[in-house]
């Protein structure tokens, strides 16, 4: 499995742990920033994460910001992204099992290490059940 991440500032901290639990999994990781807390704008990260699952270069990105609002507008700017903001774990499993999820975004000043790296495992581990939601999936990129 492949994972594209990318933050900002808010989200570096969070960010860097994911990278590492996820490398420790054995599972390869293209970072695309930033690479420390110094005040970024969160849109410069989150188009290559969003356009690096497009190219299909990574099979899932991550994006992470303080609220985790801002990073998912931007990658969901993209008609071929589906980004859950998740704060639970249950909410990360059900984007993926319903939805179709392909991006992952984390509000990192809400929500603890363990449960980020929780949701991160629920995420990735989830799937996509298909049938009915299927169809559902298919009416999102229509306009």
């Amino acid at each position: 499995m492949k994972i594209a991440i990318g933050s900002d500032h808010a989200g570096f901290p969070l960010k860097k742990l994911v990278v590492k639990h996820l490398e420790d999994k054995n599972i390869t990781v293209t970072d695309f920033g930033p690479t420390s807390e110094e005040s970024v704008d969160y849109p410069d990260f989150g188009h290559p994460v969003a356009q690096d699952v497009i190219a299909k270069n990574s099979d899932l990105g991550i994006v992470i910001c303080g609220s985790g609002n801002g990073i998912n507008m931007t990658v969901n700017k993209y008609k071929e992204i589906r980004s859950a903001l998740s704060w639970t774990a249950e909410l990360a499993s059900l984007a993926r099992q319903h939805n179709n999820a392909n991006v992952l975004a984390l509000p990192a000043r809400f929500i603890s290490e363990d449960l980020g790296l929780e949701i991160v495992d629920t995420f990735i581990e989830s799937e996509f059940e298909g049938g009915r939601h299927q169809r559902r999936v298919d009416k999102i990129s229509n306009f």
